[in-house]
């Protein structure tokens, strides 16, 4: 690859993915399959317009975190625009130079078909730009998964952003990077909504077949999903790193906390002190001093494991 001074970067959004999984994670686990009919058929309709407000995505928030990486060199994103829901969002796109890329409504022939055209147009642009450094994928398909290993052997630095709770937990660990689309500035948090009570075991379950294509995607996604809200996990990923760093520095020696949250991003990209509801890494370990011993030194911010 290229060496180049300033990072460049390419962004691919899978646009249908992130406003169904935005929508489901805003009113409820598959809902969008369940209102899709209603969307499609009354888009003028009072409520439907209400709900999809609601779970408006954050156009400007995607593009400014993608940007924090370096120059953006390409934007694509990848939706049926002559949709209702996908068309409110063309203006915004355009103001901030997204190259919109048609995909027919699928039929049952053409399935996936975002995933293979955002994939296939990455493989090329990587070999088109030898000069990039950086490939932003928006979406949490696991079907990226390979995609984004592709990219890292191909010398990228690979950056996922996904919806928390619908995005492959496989797919955060193929990226270098993984950033919860809630913890991107700009973002309203929202709580999930509490789970219904189970159907009835009498009541048939869906099938793959008897569900929207959409709602399928959204399905698989969430199949390994984990929640990034896990507070035991996030506190053993920390216990890990700093056992992985007191082994190699010494038992009693203090570390960076910026080396300790790299090497938890590493171990686990998807790694957020935001998405776990901390304004910064240093509250996060502020949080777990039953651990954590901390000292600031200057401008430095040390910490090391409290014995027990």
């Amino acid at each position: 690859m290229v060496e180049a001074q300033d990072p460049r970067v390419a962004v691919y959004l899978d646009f249908d993915n992130i406003v169904i999984s935005w929508y489901d994670r805003v009113h409820g686990r598959n809902s969008y399959g369940k209102d899709r009919q209603k969307i499609t058929d009354n888009p003028d309709d009072p409520v439907v317009i209400e709900r999809l407000n609601q779970a408006m995505i954050e156009v400007g928030a995607i593009i400014d975190f993608a940007a924090s990486f370096g120059t953006l060199v390409l934007t694509r994103a990848y939706a049926d625009w002559s949709s209702r829901v996908n068309a409110e969002y063309r203006s915004q796109l355009v103001a901030r130079a997204v190259d919109l890329v048609q995909l027919f409504p699928a039929a049952a022939y053409a399935k996936n078909g975002a995933d293979i055209r955002l994939a296939v147009d990455a493989v090329e642009d990587m070999f088109r730009l030898p000069d990039l450094t950086h490939v932003v994928i928006v979406g949490g398909d696991s079907d990226y998964v390979p995609l984004a290993q592709r990219c890292k052997r191909l010398g990228r630095y690979v950056v996922g952003v996904g919806v928390a709770g619908s995005t492959a937990r496989s797919l955060a660990a193929a990226c270098d990077e993984f950033e919860s689309y809630e913890s991107l500035a700009g973002v309203t948090p929202v709580e999930a909504p509490a789970p219904k009570a189970k159907a009835s075991r009498k009541t048939k379950a869906s099938t793959p077949a008897d569900r929207p294509e959409e709602q399928q995607d959204a399905v698989s996604a969430t199949d390994d999903s984990a929640d990034p809200d896990d507070q035991d996990g996030a506190t053993r990923l920390l216990e890990r790193a700093l056992r992985l760093g007191h082994d190699k520095s010494g038992a009693d020696e203090w570390l960076h906390t910026s080396a300790v949250k790299t090497h938890m991003r590493r171990m686990d990209p998807s790694f957020s002190e935001k998405a776990l509801g901390y304004r910064s890494f240093n509250d996060f370990l502020k949080s777990r001093d039953n651990i954590t011993e901390l000292e600031e030194s200057g401008h430095e911010r040390l910490v090391r494991r409290r014995e027990r």
